[in-house]
């Protein structure tokens, strides 16, 4: 015989189910259909929702579940058109288990892939049932990437990168590794499987415990090969203390036994007589052989300072290291206005026979360090020619932005490049939850007419 309780529970329980079944909401590009990551959608009293990576959002807000609901709807190169008041958004009535579909507008020459990092990458989705085979990483959110293609496999690796059990996380390099290839894709929903470096427990750890105190950033990371032709993973560490004050700079190498770097030469110590570093093998590498048929590596951030012999024994040796002059600004295919690069990186483009940059403006508009460009030349080292601005944030920061020419075979038409998503640098904006500082993986196709501008014979 049911109790008095019983009995409640039992006529609450149909409503209890639909009051925690979230509707859901999708979000696709206007045209291709594709889903679209991180496009914010805002209810009249400032509750966020965000896309994740299958363009999903789980609306599960009782307050408006059946009731016709606007939302403001933000997406940073992807929007909806103004209604006669200047708004920009949808108007749609959620309801426990249905799902809805959201079309916006490109208005970017780049397609926004997904995001390669951090918690949650389909979590929205989960939610609702579906993607429920994802794993966590553990990982929340990664500073810039480092990437090398070394004894065939790609290695990865971040800055400052923050873990769910405190604020400070790993400030030493966390780092993993993937195929050469490793997506059969290049439309969303994104998804590569990053194998981390572990501890003993399995989760992501440092890999670059320099001597001294504070955080290591590793840069110029490269494969190199030294004199017996073994392949020797190598880069520039650069040990850091508060705020953000660099105090030494030097060389490491990879010690494939640990799967750890270990410092192998130490290049500047700062101090009254040396209060800045010298010039040395920083930012993203590209390989490069000259008309005499010699072969460099080139070493900058975004467009080539320095370059050395591709091997091992050349890097470790400053003696060798050659100072370039790098481009100080581009000219915009738009207006012929300067555009100075801040950070970057360039690569050999076989589609189009030239080499390719893409870069974040200094400075840009309307977002300081949000804008970026692309650029080509017919040498690595310039001159650059005409810059056609290619993605765009309004009040927030990408930086660091990294070229993958490995992902794509020879001939394809398909630029991939990744950057950091992030609130630092701009003006108070509120953080993108799941999002900010992490990295995000974009498209952009080079047979696009709207490149041509920048696409001189």
């Amino acid at each position: 015989m049911k109790t008095k309780l019983g009995i409640l529970i039992g006529l609450a329980a149909p409503w209890l189910a639909a009051a925690v079944e979230p509707c859901r909401i999708e979000v696709v590009e206007k045209g291709s259909g594709w889903p679209v990551p991180l496009v914010e959608l805002r209810t009249t009293h400032q509750v966020r929702f965000v896309t994740d990576n299958s363009g999903v959002i789980a609306f599960d807000l009782p307050e408006l579940m059946g009731r016709e609901t606007w939302f403001d709807v933000i997406g940073y190169g992807y929007e909806r058109p103004k209604d006669g008041f200047g708004y920009r958004g949808v108007r749609l009535k959620p309801e426990p288990g249905k799902t809805l579909k959201v079309e916006v507008n490109r208005t970017i020459l780049a397609k926004r892939l997904g995001r390669l990092t951090g918690g949650g990458l389909f979590a929205e989705s989960q939610k609702t049932g579906r993607e429920l085979d994802g794993r966590e990483s553990g990982v929340l959110g990664c500073d810039s990437v480092q990437n090398a293609v070394h004894r065939g496999r790609l290695f990865w690796a971040w800055g400052d990168t923050t873990m769910p059990h405190y604020p400070l996380g790993l400030f030493d390099m966390s780092s993993a590794t993937t195929a050469v290839q490793p997506l059969t894709s290049f439309e969303p929903p994104l998804r590569l499987k990053l194998d981390y470096f572990t501890d003993a427990k399995g989760t992501p750890r440092g890999v670059a415990k320099m001597p001294g105190s504070g955080p290591t950033w590793v840069s110029g990371y490269v494969s190199l090969p030294d004199k017996t032709g073994t392949p020797r993973l190598v880069g520039t560490y650069v040990k850091i203390k508060p705020p953000m004050d660099a105090y030494e700079r030097g060389l490491c190498v990879w010690n494939e036994a640990t799967s750890s770097f270990e410092q192998h030469r130490v290049l500047w110590t700062k101090s009254e007589a040396t209060p800045k570093p010298p010039l040395a093998p920083d930012g993203h590498p590209a390989f490069w052989k000259d008309a005499q048929g010699n072969e460099w590596v080139l070493f900058g951030n975004p467009l080539p300072n320095l370059r050395c012999p591709a091997t091992f024994e050349a890097w470790q040796d400053s003696a060798k290291w050659e100072a370039l002059k790098a481009q100080e600004s581009l000219t915009s295919a738009t207006d012929g206005k300067p555009v100075k690069p801040h950070t970057g990186s360039i690569a050999w483009n076989a589609f189009r026979q030239r080499w390719v940059t893409i870069f974040m403006e200094a400075f840009g508009k309307p977002s300081a360090f949000g804008e970026l460009w692309y650029a080509e030349a017919a040498a690595p080292t310039g001159p650059w020619g005409p810059a056609v601005k290619v993605l765009s944030h309004d009040n927030y920061t990408f930086y660091n932005p990294r070229l993958h020419p490995e992902f794509t075979p020879d001939g394809s038409p398909i630029l991939i490049f990744e950057g950091t998503y992030t609130m630092q640098f701009a003006n108070h904006p509120h953080p993108t939850p799941r999002y900010d500082y992490n990295q995000l993986l974009y498209r952009l196709d080079l047979d696009d007419p709207a490149l041509q501008a920048a696409q001189r014979k």
